[in-house]
């Protein structure tokens, strides 16, 4: 090859040779202003998105935590309620904006759940966000009318598989949690269980109390004070441990009903490429607010028991809810929306 044809690769080289070091040398500068930032922040008050109205298990558990996270962190926490498509309008709302900490969306397993029933929505469900820690979960509990003979899980499902396709229970509607729960149980058993939709929990548990509906799997806050008054019977709840809210009522891994284990979980994320120390940053400050018994008993008050996460883990659990989920809409022939 002609020496002249060699000449550049050479200069290249020696262009490259330069530059690395010069590269190099930007990483710990970036770390430095990442850190620089992080010790700043905040510097104006912090949005946190709530995907449904007021008042709903959503809104309830951010206004707990938004309060005492102000006071760790010397800003302002805001509740915004954006309601809507089951929380996915709060949920791109986030992920589209400016990744600098001052915008947190309240997300929760409806999240994942829809990420598992949409082919197409208008952000990445895990690339768009930047975990930063869970705040509390709540168990669902297995409950049925007062009415009904069915003394544990075991009684129901087996009453389920000796007449299959005569018994049903409620949700509050197709690709809903409590509609994959329900499902996922229907799965791990074996037994024939129709589904009968209703527009939000009140319907659905109304259902129940009347008798128009055999069973539902619910959230277990809306359900305490009716089966304390004995109107419905609580079956098993669906945490992996015994809920301190029904201490006499069985896990469903206890019931013999291995592999339901559901929890209706909240947690906090930022947009995605919000800076690591930013992000630690508020991790440690959650974690010390829901350290406070103060806020665990606030939580517990809703059937929520306050958890704090590492970013990491609060990552995995998504990932793994989604693809939970995703296989039990697979499995059940429900066709994504």
């Amino acid at each position: 090859m002609h020496p002249a044809i060699r000449r550049p690769r050479g200069a290249l080289r020696s262009a490259l040779a330069l530059a690395l070091p010069a590269l190099v040398s930007l990483a710990p500068a970036a770390q430095a202003q990442a850190q620089s930032q992080a010790q700043d922040w905040p510097t104006r008050p912090i949005r946190m998105l709530v995907g449904f109205g007021p008042g709903g298990g959503t809104d309830i558990i951010a206004r707990m935590v938004a309060q005492p996270l102000a006071e760790q962190l010397g800003q302002a926490v805001v509740i915004e309620n954006k309601p809507g498509a089951g929380g996915t309008l709060a949920a791109n709302t986030v992920a589209r904006a400016a990744p600098d900490g001052h915008t947190v969306f309240v997300m929760n397993n409806g999240h994942a759940v829809s990420a598992a029933m949409y082919k197409q929505l208008p952000f990445d469900a895990v690339k768009d966000f930047a975990p930063v820690s869970t705040l509390c979960a709540q168990p669902l509990v297995v409950a049925v009318g007062k009415k009904n003979t069915a003394k544990d899980l075991p009684a129901f499902l087996a009453m389920a598989k000796a007449s299959p396709g005569k018994l049903n229970y409620a949700s509050v509607g197709v690709g809903s949690t409590q509609h994959f729960a329900a499902e996922l149980l229907r799965q791990i058993s074996g037994a024939d269980i129709q589904h009968i939709p209703y527009k939000g929990t009140p319907n659905a548990v109304a259902a129940v109390l009347g008798g128009e509906v055999d069973m539902l799997v619910e959230v277990a806050s809306p359900l305490l004070g009716h089966i304390r008054s004995g109107e419905l019977k609580a079956l098993a709840v669906t945490s992996p441990t015994r809920f301190g809210g029904l201490p006499d009522t069985p896990t469903a891994v206890e019931s013999g009903v291995r592999g339901f284990d559901v929890t209706t979980w909240y947690a906090l994320a930022f947009p995605a490429g919000t800076p690591q120390p930013v992000v630690d940053k508020m991790n440690r400050a959650l974690t010390t607010v829901l350290s406070s018994d103060a806020v665990k008993q606030q939580m517990l008050s809703s059937a929520c028991l306050a958890q704090a996460s590492t970013p990491q883990a609060l990552n995995q659990h998504l990932v793994a809810e989604i693809n939970r989920w995703d296989d039990v809409r697979n499995k059940a022939g429900i066709a994504k929306e």
